[in-house]
């Protein structure tokens, strides 16, 4: 029997479950236990409550503890069972070549394992090989369970998308979260830019569910999400393993199931139809269009027409036809007064307004909460550096974000309440749009370059130029929100300016 022979226990418990079972304090009793029966003496105890098995070495204790074996502090490590020093067979053998290096042992007291004989060593290599194949075994079953439980509309284990929150083991859109995530959309819709949509987004004081600012990478992710129209999508990828990237698994493997949505089918499917043109094309959108027309003038032998340098004419190159952008727009013009004239569209667009306001009255509220959050944090912030437990360069690290972040929050605050309060007033009486959409052709001189190209933007499917004549095809009325953006923001800066 070896006297004095200094050791270390080393406790480690993979979840909360183990460590409710099988107690780190149980642990460590059973080892002192058999170390004092060995005449060893404890000099160490490596504690690694709740960390994965799967990699172990990098860990802090894990180097406390290695670097204390080559210094011979403890030539010896005592533990229940090699579950517990790892599952990754090659960390396991790394082990044990560094204490057989140093001339330590390694104990694991539930398979007798002594690494310093033979036998030991061959006995320790089999079971570490099977400890492996458990960790291995148990990721099959979970991988088997997971597209059945995908079915079954059953989460998964991992967060819920952005504006959505388990609920009941069901997904509901997030009060809070579902207004700014359909507020993506309509963004993108309007600019075209992903980084443009990142960039409003934080300037008006929104953040990620992790608190930090919102990237294009993120928005593109969030605006390919179908879950956001209906479809939750589940068992569409998989790891490749320890610190390696995720990969998409084959389409037949991937579950769908129904939700409630955020945005409309058709809100999702024309943001997406963006990102397929731009992403086919590999390019950035093109620039704003010069032109009021431009990209919608064809010519009535199929080639598109574009105004040149030194002309004022819509110019086929194909064959010469030609119309001046003065009588093309007076066309126009008139076109529109027969199609703001129908009451079943007026009654649509009296809808969407409605719905404009209750989704501007959701991101106020959504901002409130944030500001209340924001508040309470900077609150906290505030008395640990008070109570002495944080330096005053931390608390200026925590505070000065949040003081960031809640000024830009103020800001947009009362400029929401003053678009919510501009669109009451001047949108909700029937009459009054009813009066406004039938007389747009006359009050078309009136509006700028930039206002007149959105509204043939959100409008016009395409315009064929003939010899003798001209053929407006018009889509569909556009939504409250498209034709009224740039009208509410110059009203409302003149509104607020007079106030």
């Amino acid at each position: 029997m070896e006297k004095e022979k200094p050791v270390g226990i080393w406790i480690r418990v993979s979840t909360e479950d183990q460590a409710k079972g099988e107690s780190p304090e149980h642990h460590e009793k059973r080892a002192r236990f058999y170390a004092e029966s060995k005449g060893w003496k404890v000099k160490e105890v490596y504690r690694l409550e709740a960390v994965s098995g799967k990699s172990v070495m990098n860990h802090p204790e894990t180097q406390r503890m290695l670097q204390d074996i080559r210094t011979g502090h403890i030539t010896g490590l005592i533990f229940s069972k090699l579950a517990r020093l790892a599952r990754n067979t090659k960390e396991l053998l790394e082990f044990a070549e560094i204490f057989k290096e140093h001339g330590a042992d390694l104990i694991s007291l539930q398979e007798s394992i002594d690494t310093s004989t033979p036998a030991g060593r061959l006995f320790y290599t089999m079971i570490a090989a099977m400890a492996q194949w458990e960790r291995e075994e148990i990721a099959e079953r979970v991988a088997a369970s997971v597209p059945i439980r995908a079915k079954l509309g059953k989460p998964l284990g991992g967060q819920a998308p952005f504006g959505y929150k388990w609920k009941d083991k069901k997904l509901v859109p997030d009060p809070k979260e579902a207004p700014v995530r359909k507020l993506i959309y309509e963004l993108f819709l309007e600019h075209r830019r992903k980084k443009t949509v990142a960039r409003i987004l934080n300037e008006m004081g929104y953040r990620t569910r992790k608190g930090a600012k919102f990237s294009d990478t993120t928005i593109r992710r969030l605006l390919r999400d179908p879950t956001a129209k209906g479809i939750h999508r589940a068992n569409y990828t998989k790891s490749l393993g320890e610190n390696k990237k995720w990969v998409l698994k084959p389409k037949k493997e991937w579950v769908y199931t129904k939700v409630e949505p955020i945005v409309s089918e058709e809100l999702w499917d024309r943001c997406n139809a963006i990102l397929d043109e731009q992403e086919r094309k590999n390019k950035r959108p093109a620039r704003k269009a010069r032109h009021l027309f431009t990209g919608y003038v064809f010519c009535i032998c199929g080639q598109k027409m574009y105004v040149p340098s030194s002309s004022p004419k819509y110019t086929c190159y194909n064959c010469r036809n030609k119309i001046s952008k003065e009588d093309l727009e007076e066309v126009f013009q008139h076109q529109l007064k027969d199609f703001f004239s129908s009451s079943k569209e007026i009654e649509n667009y009296l809808s969407e307004a409605d719905e404009v306001i209750k989704d501007k009255e959701e991101l106020l509220r959504t901002l409130f909460e944030e500001k209340r959050k924001i508040e309470q944090e900077m609150d906290k912030t505030y008395r640990l550096y008070i109570d002495d437990e944080i330096t005053s360069k931390g608390f200026g690290k925590r505070y000065k974000p949040l003081e960031e972040r809640l000024k830009q929050i103020e800001d947009k605050i009362p400029e929401l309440q003053g678009e919510i309060d501009f669109l009451k007033i001047q949108y909700l009486s029937s009459d009054q749009i009813l009066s406004e959409a039938k007389d747009l052709y006359s009050r078309w001189p009136e509006l700028t370059q930039e206002e007149k190209r959105k509204i043939v933007e959100n409008i016009t499917e395409k315009i064929i130029i003939g010899k003798d004549d001209i053929t407006i095809h018009l889509c569909y009325l556009p939504s409250f929100s498209e034709m009224t953006s740039s009208w509410q923001r110059n009203l409302r800066d003149s509104w607020l300016q007079q106030a």
